[in-house]
C-alpha cells in the first residue's frame, strides 16, 4: 500500500506539471464560479427552471474533455478532484470573510453572496464530482469505439458531445433536486422547484451547454492536436508506461 501511494502520489505531480497551467487555470476558475452562480435562479416557470450556473459550466466540460482525450480519464479525475478541493477552501475563506464584523458599513449583500449557503455547496459537491467521473469515463469509453482514426474529428466530437450532454443533464438533475426539492424547501421558507422543473431544467441546461460545447469543440480539437503534435506530458507518459 505504501509503495502504491508513493508510486500513485509521484505520478500525480508529474501529471500536474504536466497539463499546461493555463487549463487547469481555465477549468478551477470555471467551478469555484459555477458554485457561486448557481445560488441565483435566473429564470422559473411552471415547467423550466434555469440557474446563473448555466454561464460557465460548459468550460468545466470543455477542459475535462481536453484532458481526458490527451492524458486518460484517470488523470481528468485527478484534475476534478484537484478544482473541487480548491472550491471547497475558496468558499472557507468566503464565508470567514462574511462573518467578519463590519459595524460602519451594511455589507450583507456581499455576506450573503459569497458567505454561501451549505446545502447549494454540498447538492453542487455531490452534482459536480458525480458528473465528472461519468463525463470522463463515457468520453475516454466513446473513443475507443473509433479505433480507426481515434484521433480525427470525428472521434473527438462525437466523445465530447455524447458524454458533455450525459454529465451535464445528470450535473443539473442532481444539484437540482438535492437544492430545490430537499433542502429549499425547508431553509428558504417554503420555496421549491418541481420534480417536473428540475428535470426539464436539466434537459434544458444540458442542450444549452451542449449548444456552447458545439461551438467551442474545435478550439478543443486544435488544443489536443497540438498538445499531441508538441509532445505535451511526454515525461508523464513515459513515467506512466514504466509503472
Amino acid at each position: 500500500m505504501k509503495t502504491w501511494l508513493v508510486g500513485e502520489y509521484a505520478k500525480t505531480k508529474l501529471l500536474f506539471r504536466s497539463i499546461p497551467g493555463i487549463v487547469i487555470a481555465l477549468f478551477t476558475v470555471s467551478v469555484i464560479t459555477m458554485n457561486l452562480l448557481a445560488n441565483k435562479t435566473i429564470y422559473q416557470s411552471e415547467y423550466l427552471a434555469i440557474d446563473g450556473g448555466i454561464f460557465v459550466s460548459w468550460l468545466s466540460f470543455l477542459c475535462m474533455d481536453i484532458v481526458t482525450k490527451h492524458f486518460g480519464p484517470r488523470a481528468s479525475n485527478k484534475l476534478s478532484v484537484f478544482a473541487m478541493l480548491v472550491n471547497l477552501l475558496c468558499c472557507l475563506i468566503f464565508y470567514i470573510i462574511s462573518i467578519i464584523p463590519t459595524p460602519t458599513t451594511d455589507y450583507s449583500s456581499f455576506n450573503t453572496i459569497f458567505g454561501g449557503t451549505w446545502f447549494i455547496l454540498l447538492s453542487s459537491t455531490i452534482a459536480f464530482l458525480a458528473s465528472a467521473i461519468l463525463n470522463n469515463v463515457l468520453n475516454w469509453s466513446i473513443g475507443r469505439i473509433f479505433k480507426n482514426n481515434p484521433d480525427g474529428k470525428l472521434a473527438f466530437f462525437i466523445r465530447s458531445y455524447v458524454s458533455t450532454f450525459v454529465a451535464q443533464f445528470v450535473d443539473n438533475l442532481i444539484f437540482a433536486i438535492f437544492t430545490f426539492t430537499i433542502f429549499a424547501p425547508i431553509f428558504w421558507d417554503g420555496f421549491s422547484w418541481t420534480f417536473i422543473q428540475c428535470v426539464t431544467c436539466s434537459l434544458i441546461g444540458a442542450s444549452l451547454e451542449l449548444v456552447m460545447e458545439i461551438i467551442f469543440s474545435p478550439f478543443g480539437y486544435y488544443v489536443c492536436k497540438k498538445w499531441k503534435s508538441e509532445g505535451v506530458g511526454k515525461e508523464y507518459f513515459e513515467y506512466e508506461s514504466a509503472c
